[in-house]
Protein backbone atom coordinates (compact mmCIF):
# COMPACT_ATOMS: atom_id res chain seq x y z
CA UNK A 1 0.00 0.00 0.00
CA UNK A 2 2.87 2.34 0.77
CA UNK A 3 4.34 1.93 -2.70
CA UNK A 4 0.94 2.45 -4.35
CA UNK A 5 0.44 5.71 -2.48
CA UNK A 6 3.97 6.83 -3.30
CA UNK A 7 3.62 6.29 -7.06
CA UNK A 8 0.72 8.76 -7.70
CA UNK A 9 2.51 11.34 -5.56
CA UNK A 10 5.70 11.03 -7.62
CA UNK A 11 3.66 11.21 -10.84
CA UNK A 12 1.93 14.37 -9.60
CA UNK A 13 5.25 16.00 -8.68
CA UNK A 14 6.77 15.13 -12.05
CA UNK A 15 3.80 16.60 -13.90
CA UNK A 16 3.84 19.70 -11.69
CA UNK A 17 7.55 20.26 -12.27
CA UNK A 18 7.15 19.73 -15.99
CA UNK A 19 4.32 22.27 -16.16
CA UNK A 20 6.29 24.71 -14.09
CA UNK A 21 9.32 24.27 -16.29
CA UNK A 22 7.19 24.84 -19.39
CA UNK A 23 5.94 28.14 -17.98
CA UNK A 24 9.19 29.34 -16.45
CA UNK A 25 10.38 32.66 -17.96
CA UNK A 26 13.66 31.16 -19.21
CA UNK A 27 11.77 28.48 -21.14
CA UNK A 28 9.66 31.10 -22.89
CA UNK A 29 11.95 34.03 -23.56
CA UNK A 30 15.62 35.01 -23.73
CA UNK A 31 17.35 38.38 -24.07
CA UNK A 32 19.63 38.55 -27.10
CA UNK A 33 22.34 41.23 -27.19
CA UNK A 34 24.29 42.56 -30.15
CA UNK A 35 26.54 39.80 -31.51
CA UNK A 36 25.88 37.68 -28.42
CA UNK A 37 28.69 39.65 -26.82
CA UNK A 38 29.27 39.46 -23.07
CA UNK A 39 30.88 42.90 -22.77
CA UNK A 40 30.21 46.40 -24.10
CA UNK A 41 31.62 49.88 -23.58
CA UNK A 42 30.11 52.84 -21.77
CA UNK A 43 27.83 54.99 -24.00
CA UNK A 44 27.66 52.26 -26.66
CA UNK A 45 24.31 51.72 -28.39
CA UNK A 46 23.53 48.02 -28.35
CA UNK A 47 20.95 46.08 -30.35
CA UNK A 48 18.64 44.08 -28.11
CA UNK A 49 15.85 41.64 -28.92
CA UNK A 50 13.72 38.97 -27.29
CA UNK A 51 13.99 35.37 -28.43
CA UNK A 52 10.34 34.24 -28.26
CA UNK A 53 10.91 30.49 -27.83
CA UNK A 54 7.24 29.46 -27.71
CA UNK A 55 5.86 32.06 -30.13
CA UNK A 56 3.81 33.83 -27.49
CA UNK A 57 1.90 36.99 -28.38
CA UNK A 58 4.01 39.75 -26.83
CA UNK A 59 2.23 42.99 -26.01
CA UNK A 60 5.08 45.03 -24.50
CA UNK A 61 8.74 44.79 -23.44
CA UNK A 62 10.52 47.21 -21.13
CA UNK A 63 14.24 47.16 -20.30
CA UNK A 64 16.10 48.45 -17.25
CA UNK A 65 19.54 48.39 -15.61
CA UNK A 66 20.21 49.30 -11.97
CA UNK A 67 16.53 50.18 -11.59
CA UNK A 68 16.57 52.74 -14.41
CA UNK A 69 14.35 52.12 -17.43
CA UNK A 70 16.12 52.23 -20.80
CA UNK A 71 14.22 53.51 -23.83
CA UNK A 72 14.40 51.36 -26.96
CA UNK A 73 15.22 53.37 -30.09
CA UNK A 74 15.52 51.60 -33.44
CA UNK A 75 15.91 48.32 -31.59
CA UNK A 76 18.85 49.60 -29.52
CA UNK A 77 19.49 50.70 -25.94
CA UNK A 78 22.13 53.24 -24.91
CA UNK A 79 24.50 52.09 -22.16
CA UNK A 80 24.93 55.47 -20.51
CA UNK A 81 25.07 54.23 -16.90
CA UNK A 82 27.39 56.28 -14.66
CA UNK A 83 28.93 53.20 -12.98
CA UNK A 84 30.89 50.53 -14.84
CA UNK A 85 31.47 46.82 -14.15
CA UNK A 86 29.20 43.79 -13.94
CA UNK A 87 25.65 44.67 -14.99
CA UNK A 88 22.30 42.90 -15.26
CA UNK A 89 19.87 43.87 -17.99
CA UNK A 90 16.27 43.16 -16.94
CA UNK A 91 13.39 42.76 -19.37
CA UNK A 92 9.76 42.84 -18.25
CA UNK A 93 7.66 41.10 -20.91
CA UNK A 94 3.88 41.49 -21.03
CA UNK A 95 2.13 38.77 -22.97
CA UNK A 96 -1.29 37.08 -23.05
CA UNK A 97 -2.65 38.87 -19.96
CA UNK A 98 0.41 38.15 -17.83
CA UNK A 99 4.03 39.29 -17.47
CA UNK A 100 7.41 37.82 -16.60
CA UNK A 101 10.92 39.11 -15.86
CA UNK A 102 14.08 37.76 -17.45
CA UNK A 103 17.68 38.96 -17.11
CA UNK A 104 20.97 38.96 -18.98
CA UNK A 105 24.39 39.58 -17.40
CA UNK A 106 27.19 41.45 -19.16
CA UNK A 107 30.21 43.62 -18.42
CA UNK A 108 30.10 47.38 -18.99
CA UNK A 109 33.64 48.57 -19.73
CA UNK A 110 35.33 51.95 -20.12
CA UNK A 111 34.84 53.88 -23.33
CA UNK A 112 38.58 54.51 -23.84
CA UNK A 113 41.85 52.76 -23.11
CA UNK A 114 43.97 54.15 -20.24
CA UNK A 115 46.53 56.82 -21.09
CA UNK A 116 50.15 56.19 -20.14
CA UNK A 117 51.88 58.55 -17.69
CA UNK A 118 55.41 58.90 -16.44
CA UNK A 119 57.02 61.03 -13.71
CA UNK A 120 59.70 63.57 -12.95
CA UNK A 121 61.60 63.24 -9.65
CA UNK A 122 61.57 66.55 -7.76
CA UNK A 123 63.36 65.38 -4.61
CA UNK A 124 64.43 62.30 -2.64
CA UNK A 125 63.96 61.87 1.12
CA UNK A 126 65.07 59.24 3.64
CA UNK A 127 62.54 56.56 4.55
CA UNK A 128 62.62 53.88 7.24
CA UNK A 129 63.72 50.69 5.48
CA UNK A 130 62.01 48.62 8.16
CA UNK A 131 58.62 50.22 7.44
CA UNK A 132 56.40 47.85 5.47
CA UNK A 133 54.45 50.77 4.02
CA UNK A 134 50.71 50.26 3.60
CA UNK A 135 49.17 53.75 3.80
CA UNK A 136 50.54 57.24 3.17
CA UNK A 137 48.74 60.57 3.55
CA UNK A 138 49.53 64.26 4.12
CA UNK A 139 47.72 66.51 6.58
CA UNK A 140 48.89 70.12 7.09
CA UNK A 141 52.36 69.45 5.64
CA UNK A 142 52.84 66.45 7.94
CA UNK A 143 53.09 62.92 6.64
CA UNK A 144 51.17 60.04 8.23
CA UNK A 145 52.08 56.46 7.45
CA UNK A 146 50.73 53.02 8.33
CA UNK A 147 52.83 49.87 8.20
CA UNK A 148 52.02 46.17 7.97
CA UNK A 149 53.14 42.66 8.91
CA UNK A 150 52.01 41.02 12.12
CA UNK A 151 54.16 42.13 15.04
CA UNK A 152 55.44 45.15 13.06
CA UNK A 153 52.25 47.04 12.19
CA UNK A 154 52.05 50.67 13.28
CA UNK A 155 50.54 54.09 12.73
CA UNK A 156 53.11 56.88 12.43
CA UNK A 157 53.46 60.64 12.18
CA UNK A 158 56.59 61.41 10.14
CA UNK A 159 58.77 64.40 9.24
CA UNK A 160 58.93 63.67 5.53
CA UNK A 161 62.09 65.75 5.00
CA UNK A 162 64.19 63.80 7.51
CA UNK A 163 62.29 60.53 7.81
CA UNK A 164 62.13 60.99 11.60
CA UNK A 165 59.16 59.30 13.27
CA UNK A 166 57.54 62.00 15.43
CA UNK A 167 54.77 59.88 16.91
CA UNK A 168 53.87 56.21 16.74
CA UNK A 169 51.36 53.70 18.03
CA UNK A 170 51.87 49.97 17.49
CA UNK A 171 49.06 47.59 16.69
CA UNK A 172 48.52 44.40 18.64
CA UNK A 173 50.65 41.59 17.23
CA UNK A 174 47.56 39.77 16.00
CA UNK A 175 46.82 42.51 13.45
CA UNK A 176 48.29 43.13 10.00
CA UNK A 177 48.03 46.89 9.41
CA UNK A 178 46.80 48.29 6.10
CA UNK A 179 45.70 51.63 4.61
CA UNK A 180 44.85 54.89 6.40
CA UNK A 181 43.03 58.14 5.72
CA UNK A 182 42.40 61.34 7.70
CA UNK A 183 39.03 63.10 7.95
CA UNK A 184 37.58 65.47 10.56
CA UNK A 185 40.58 65.15 12.91
CA UNK A 186 40.33 61.37 12.93
CA UNK A 187 42.64 58.76 11.45
CA UNK A 188 40.87 55.71 10.01
CA UNK A 189 43.05 52.60 9.69
CA UNK A 190 42.36 49.18 8.20
CA UNK A 191 43.63 45.74 9.02
CA UNK A 192 44.05 43.09 6.37
CA UNK A 193 42.09 39.93 7.19
CA UNK A 194 40.82 40.56 10.71
CA UNK A 195 37.62 42.20 9.47
CA UNK A 196 38.16 45.23 11.70
CA UNK A 197 39.39 48.80 11.41
CA UNK A 198 40.43 51.39 14.00
CA UNK A 199 39.71 55.09 14.51
CA UNK A 200 42.38 57.24 16.18
CA UNK A 201 42.48 60.82 17.42
CA UNK A 202 44.63 62.79 14.98
CA UNK A 203 46.55 64.70 17.66
CA UNK A 204 46.97 62.17 20.46
CA UNK A 205 46.83 58.87 18.52
CA UNK A 206 44.42 57.64 21.19
CA UNK A 207 42.18 54.89 19.86
CA UNK A 208 38.61 56.20 19.73
CA UNK A 209 36.75 53.22 18.31
CA UNK A 210 36.77 50.04 16.24
CA UNK A 211 34.61 49.28 13.23
CA UNK A 212 33.66 46.08 11.46
CA UNK A 213 33.83 45.44 7.73
CA UNK A 214 30.66 44.64 5.81
CA UNK A 215 30.59 42.85 2.46
CA UNK A 216 34.22 43.82 1.86
CA UNK A 217 35.90 41.05 3.83
CA UNK A 218 39.47 42.39 3.64
CA UNK A 219 41.10 45.77 4.24
CA UNK A 220 43.61 47.11 1.68
CA UNK A 221 43.68 50.83 0.80
CA UNK A 222 41.78 53.80 2.21
CA UNK A 223 41.21 57.43 1.17
CA UNK A 224 38.47 60.08 1.27
CA UNK A 225 36.98 62.95 -0.74
CA UNK A 226 36.06 65.09 2.27
CA UNK A 227 32.63 63.49 2.58
CA UNK A 228 33.00 59.73 2.34
CA UNK A 229 35.72 57.12 2.61
CA UNK A 230 36.86 54.88 -0.24
CA UNK A 231 38.08 51.39 0.64
CA UNK A 232 39.76 48.76 -1.55
CA UNK A 233 39.54 45.12 -0.54
CA UNK A 234 41.59 43.09 -3.03
CA UNK A 235 38.71 42.67 -5.46
CA UNK A 236 37.46 44.74 -8.39
CA UNK A 237 35.41 46.85 -5.98
CA UNK A 238 36.21 50.14 -4.24
CA UNK A 239 33.65 50.65 -1.48
CA UNK A 240 32.05 53.88 -0.21
CA UNK A 241 32.03 54.10 3.59
CA UNK A 242 29.97 56.51 5.68
CA UNK A 243 32.54 58.18 8.00
CA UNK A 244 30.01 58.40 10.85
CA UNK A 245 28.65 54.86 10.78
CA UNK A 246 31.43 53.18 8.72
CA UNK A 247 28.65 51.35 6.87
CA UNK A 248 29.30 50.43 3.25
CA UNK A 249 26.98 52.54 1.10
CA UNK A 250 27.79 51.37 -2.40
CA UNK A 251 30.84 50.78 -4.54
CA UNK A 252 32.45 51.24 -7.93
CA UNK A 253 34.22 48.58 -9.97
CA UNK A 254 37.60 49.33 -11.54
CA UNK A 255 37.60 48.63 -15.28
CA UNK A 256 39.49 49.38 -18.46
CA UNK A 257 38.08 49.30 -21.98
CA UNK A 258 38.93 45.59 -22.13
CA UNK A 259 38.42 44.03 -18.72
CA UNK A 260 37.49 44.39 -15.06
CA UNK A 261 40.56 44.91 -12.86
CA UNK A 262 41.02 43.60 -9.32
CA UNK A 263 44.45 44.97 -8.32
CA UNK A 264 43.80 48.32 -6.55
CA UNK A 265 45.82 48.53 -3.33
CA UNK A 266 46.86 51.77 -1.55
CA UNK A 267 44.60 54.72 -2.47
CA UNK A 268 44.80 58.52 -2.74
CA UNK A 269 41.92 60.81 -3.79
CA UNK A 270 42.70 63.96 -5.81
CA UNK A 271 40.17 66.11 -7.69
CA UNK A 272 37.67 63.40 -8.55
CA UNK A 273 40.29 60.75 -9.30
CA UNK A 274 41.53 57.85 -7.19
CA UNK A 275 45.22 57.08 -7.54
CA UNK A 276 45.70 53.41 -6.69
CA UNK A 277 48.89 51.38 -6.35
CA UNK A 278 48.68 48.27 -8.51
CA UNK A 279 49.19 45.29 -6.23
CA UNK A 280 52.78 43.99 -6.47
CA UNK A 281 53.49 46.10 -9.57
CA UNK A 282 55.58 49.31 -10.01
CA UNK A 283 52.61 51.29 -11.27
CA UNK A 284 49.66 53.41 -10.17
CA UNK A 285 46.20 53.53 -11.75
CA UNK A 286 44.25 56.77 -12.18
CA UNK A 287 40.60 55.85 -11.61
CA UNK A 288 37.52 58.01 -12.13
CA UNK A 289 35.93 58.04 -8.68
CA UNK A 290 32.39 58.10 -10.11
CA UNK A 291 32.45 55.54 -12.92
CA UNK A 292 35.37 53.31 -11.94
CA UNK A 293 37.02 53.77 -15.34
CA UNK A 294 40.80 53.38 -15.25
CA UNK A 295 41.74 56.50 -17.20
CA UNK A 296 45.50 56.30 -16.84
CA UNK A 297 48.43 54.23 -15.64
CA UNK A 298 51.63 55.74 -14.22
CA UNK A 299 54.77 53.66 -14.76
CA UNK A 300 57.10 53.96 -11.76
CA UNK A 301 59.32 51.09 -12.92
CA UNK A 302 62.54 53.09 -12.62
CA UNK A 303 62.28 53.85 -8.91
CA UNK A 304 63.14 50.43 -7.53
CA UNK A 305 66.70 50.65 -8.87
CA UNK A 306 67.25 53.88 -6.90
CA UNK A 307 66.67 52.30 -3.49
CA UNK A 308 68.63 49.83 -1.39
CA UNK A 309 66.58 46.74 -0.66
CA UNK A 310 67.08 45.33 2.83
CA UNK A 311 63.98 43.18 2.93
CA UNK A 312 64.09 39.82 4.65
CA UNK A 313 60.86 39.02 2.83
CA UNK A 314 60.25 37.90 -0.73
CA UNK A 315 60.91 40.12 -3.75
CA UNK A 316 57.17 40.37 -4.36
CA UNK A 317 56.80 41.99 -0.92
CA UNK A 318 59.52 44.57 -1.46
CA UNK A 319 57.54 46.58 -4.04
CA UNK A 320 56.22 50.05 -4.69
CA UNK A 321 53.42 50.88 -2.26
CA UNK A 322 52.33 54.18 -0.76
CA UNK A 323 51.17 57.31 -2.56
CA UNK A 324 50.31 60.68 -0.99
CA UNK A 325 49.41 64.02 -2.58
CA UNK A 326 50.69 67.28 -1.12
CA UNK A 327 48.02 69.89 -2.02
CA UNK A 328 50.20 72.95 -1.39
CA UNK A 329 53.21 71.65 -3.32
CA UNK A 330 50.94 69.98 -5.93
CA UNK A 331 53.25 66.98 -6.03
CA UNK A 332 52.96 63.30 -5.19
CA UNK A 333 55.11 61.38 -2.73
CA UNK A 334 55.70 57.67 -3.40
CA UNK A 335 57.68 54.95 -1.69
CA UNK A 336 57.72 51.19 -1.30
CA UNK A 337 57.62 48.46 1.29
CA UNK A 338 60.90 48.62 3.23
CA UNK A 339 62.41 51.16 0.84
CA UNK A 340 65.09 53.46 2.22
CA UNK A 341 63.89 56.39 0.12
CA UNK A 342 60.72 58.31 -0.59
CA UNK A 343 60.36 60.27 -3.83
CA UNK A 344 58.58 63.55 -4.50
CA UNK A 345 57.40 63.47 -8.10
CA UNK A 346 55.39 65.32 -10.70
CA UNK A 347 53.19 63.17 -12.90
CA UNK A 348 52.99 63.86 -16.61
CA UNK A 349 51.68 62.23 -19.75
CA UNK A 350 54.23 60.19 -21.64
Amino acid sequence: MTSLKFFPLCLFLMLFMACGGEKSPASLFEIQLDGNSKSFQQNQRVAVAINNKKNKTIDKVSYSIDGKELPLNDGKIALTMPHLGDKTLKAVISYEDTSVEITKNFKLLAAKSPEIYTYEIIAEYPHDNKAYTQGLEFHNDTLYESTGKKGRSSLRKVDFKTGEVLQQVDLDQTYFGEGITILNDKIYMLTWRSGVGFIYDLKTFDKLDNFQFGQSKEGWGLTNDGKKLYKSDGTEKIWFLNPQTLAEEGHIETVTNKSINDSANELEYVDGKIYANVYQKPSVMIIDATSGAIEGVINFGGLSSKVSHHSTWSDTDNVLNGIAYHPERKTFFVTGKEWDKMFEVKIQKK
